[in-house]
């Protein structure tokens, strides 16, 4: 059975300091017991050590735990100088146009999800399903693969499968959509002023289009003031995740909010607000990547709350209940075995043969992006 305790820690992946556990975190672990653990550059010097590392965290966290990793390519990459650079989405997704051959987007997603089996994690927080749009193109930079949902969905679908080909979870993001948005929410609160029509259209259509290919979903800190949103953060939004994203889109995987730590929620409401809101609205998992009071306030909030409150108790042990069965499902394999040196170096050389193969299928013209 649930119990009060467990059930709030279940809906929380959290952050780590260093590249050791320290004791500070072995208690604060223990005791939230959380859904999983994301690890960082700060985190990641070589396998061995990041396999470590992920194994003594793992140890406190529930069953079936998420071992998360962002390896996206090209500028969200935390791997990339503990094993090797990956090209961005956009360069991959040009490539593959310029050559007709979208099995190099499948190759990437095989690449990445070999590289972190190699280290020990189990998920990457990737793709974007952003739009390559101009509003966005300071902010998102390379991320983004297109500009068009048909090649969004394009570039996702296939990376996916590159994913699920070697057993790894991938998390589309970030739902409803950055394109727009010309702030980045690590440190404020985009305004995106985009109409619930150019949404339906443009933004969510690979959400529609990726539905049941997509194990989990990434809801990002936005506002969109021009749709019944309003000015409420998605993250925070029971519109945008329980009534958009699941009844009309008819999502059913598991739904992940992007890190709570960031100024684009924390200036809106506070972390306890903020993830009994999120709980509210028919968040799944909710991610703090790295203070350990952030993630002991979250906790300890979630707990108040389900105390004061009879409804919410009901709630908070549903939620964790259902997201527990989903977590089974996708995460209940042990992690696979370390790579002895010379197939580390054989995926190290493999990775920088497709650097080589993507550089060279670049188109020469600027707006190949469709």
């Amino acid at each position: 059975m649930t119990t009060l305790r467990h059930a709030a820690g279940s809906l929380l992946v959290v952050g780590l300091s260093g590249t050791e556990l320290t004791g500070l975190e072995r208690a604060w672990l223990k005791l939230v017991r959380p859904a999983g653990i994301i690890l960082f550059r700060r985190n990641i010097a070589d396998a061995s050590q990041t396999r470590k590392l992920l194994n003594d965290a793992t140890a406190f966290c529930a069953t079936a735990n998420l071992r998360c990793v962002d390896v996206e390519g090209g500028t969200v990459d935390r791997l990339r100088d503990a094993l090797a650079p990956i090209p961005s989405a956009q360069a991959v997704m040009r490539a593959a146009q310029h050559t007709s051959e979208p099995s190099l987007i499948r190759e990437q997603g095989e690449l990445v999800a070999r590289g972190i089996k190699a280290f020990g994690f189990n998920t990457t927080l990737a793709p974007v399903l952003d739009l390559a749009l101009p509003a966005s193109a300071n902010v998102m930079g390379t991320r983004t693969a297109a500009a068009s949902p048909q090649g969004v969905t394009l570039y996702a679908r296939n990376f996916l499968a590159g994913l699920a080909a070697y057993g790894v979870v991938g998390c589309g993001k970030h739902f409803p959509g950055l394109g727009a948005g010309t702030l980045d929410s690590h440190h404020d609160t985009p305004t995106i002023h985009r109409t619930l029509r150019d949404l339906n259209r443009e933004d969510l259509a690979p959400y529609r289009e990726l539905r049941d290919e997509l194990p989990m979903l990434m809801v990002n800190h936005a506002a969109y003031p021009d749709t019944p949103g309003g000015a409420r953060p998605a993250s925070a939004s029971a519109y945008w995740i329980a009534t958009l994203l699941r009844k009309r889109i008819g999502y059913r995987g598991i739904i992940f909010s992007d890190d709570l730590e960031m100024g684009g929620i924390l200036k809106f409401l506070s972390i306890e607000e903020t993830v009994i809101a999120a709980v509210r609205a028919g968040m799944d998992l909710m991610e703090i990547c790295h203070s350990p009071e952030l993630i002991l306030r979250a906790y300890e909030s979630l707990l108040h709350e389900a105390e004061r409150s009879k409804s919410f108790h009901n709630l908070l042990v549903m939620r964790a209940t259902e997201t527990s069965a989903k977590r089974g499902k996708l995460f209940s394999a042990a992690p696979s075995p370390p790579l002895s040196i010379s197939k580390f170096e054989a995926l190290r050389s493999r990775i920088l043969r497709f650097n080589e193969v993507i550089a060279k299928a670049q188109p020469h013209a600027e707006n190949t992006i469709a």
